[in-house]
């Protein structure tokens, strides 16, 4: 269980990303109708637009976005690194060209503890770099430096500071060491020496084989101690979250459930669908009656495949409801199977089912 001003958070935990203060297709109010007590901003689009200025005049990102639970923000890194071409990496941060207007920005970790005041999410993510899957150890062994260097300066920039809005915010390091089993144990021990509030690993789900990701989320997880909040960050597939539910894992956020949703699959307890399918045409079946959900349970799948052959808004926001509810389902039975010890069992059962009935 984790603990904010404005929510408690069962873990383990999916967070529907809402990259743009709005988890796309999606009101507050329905995710509040499917249970999640917390979503993902992002620091770098959120400081280019509407940028700190606007978010401040409303009070914060809650109050912005209408959104009472917690919120936490990543750092921004990744996207910053995404940008390759445009950016310049040195010691005291990174210097960027935004992708919208090519203006030139400065993000150091002092910087983007700022930028996470103004927005006032509940969880601040540190400043980081993250490696690519190819990274040489050379590679590796230069960014963790760097990475920790920062780390150590996030924690000042935000011990030194003051939360602007009212309520308590806390500020978590992100792991990296690419596949690197003795970096990844090098740079945790350092962020513990330094010690944060909770602790994500970062630098997966980037191109690497499903199996050498569930190694190193072992090898980070066999470290952090169990009473932080360990977060895998950009997690990942039901199948991936399943397995490193197995191994430890506390936290999840990725746009999987959103993005795969406008594009017509939809998650179920049985296996995914793709909703375009002519099979469907004529199906007055529900999507999932396992889901507690007024788009599984109130609309047909022939209906749900009309509105995206007609091209209706409708079908992306029944669709996205429908894939978010299928996520907070997953991680609720999986809290409840842990509960009763009855987990390892109910995750065979539920990944056989949805690897053999998928379209």
């Amino acid at each position: 269980m984790l603990l904010t001003d404005h929510s408690e958070i069962p873990t383990p935990v999916f967070m529907p990303v809402g990259t743009q203060a709005t988890v796309k297709a999606l009101e507050p109010r329905e995710l509040h109708e499917i249970g999640s007590p917390i979503i993902l901003g992002n620091t770098y689009h959120l400081y280019l637009r509407p940028g700190t200025e606007v978010i401040n005049h409303f009070g914060g990102l809650h109050k912005f976005m209408n959104w009472d639970k917690s919120i936490l923000t990543d750092s921004g890194g990744y996207q910053v690194f995404s940008l390759k071409e445009l950016r310049k990496l040195t010691e005291n941060g990174v210097e960027f060209q935004s992708h919208l207007d090519g203006s030139r920005h400065l993000f150091t970790p002092e910087k983007v503890v700022e930028i996470q005041r103004v927005l006032g999410s509940d969880i601040v993510m540190v400043l980081d770099e993250c490696t690519p899957y190819s990274a040489t150890k050379q590679e590796a062994r230069i960014s963790i430096d760097l990475s920790a260097h920062w780390a150590e300066r996030s924690k000042t920039a935000f011990k030194y500071s003051q939360p602007l809005w009212g309520h308590r915010q806390f500020l978590f390091s992100i792991g990296q060491g690419s596949m690197y089993p003795e970096m990844r144990r090098e740079y945790l021990l350092k962020m513990m020496d330094i010690g944060f509030d909770g602790y994500a690993i970062g630098g997966l789900s980037v191109g690497e084989p499903a199996e050498l990701m569930y190694d190193i989320a072992d090898v980070c997880t066999d470290i952090i101690p169990q009473e932080k909040p360990r977060y895998l960050m950009g997690v990942g597939t039901p199948e991936n979250i399943l397995e490193c539910i197995d191994l430890g894992i506390d936290m999840f956020d990725c746009v999987l459930p959103t993005r795969n949703a406008r594009n017509g699959q939809l998650f179920t307890s049985k296996g995914k669908i793709n909703i375009r399918n002519s099979k469907y045409k004529l199906s007055d079946d529900s999507i999932d009656d396992e889901i507690e959900s007024y788009a599984s349970n109130n609309f047909s799948l022939g209906y749900l495949r009309h509105l995206f052959n007609v091209n209706e808004i409708l079908g992306l926001q029944l669709a996205t409801h429908h894939n978010i509810a299928f996520y907070q389902w997953l991680t609720k039975t999986a809290r409840l199977k842990i509960l009763s010890d009855e987990y390892r069992h109910w995750k065979h059962e539920i990944l056989q089912k949805m690897n053999n009935n998928s379209d």
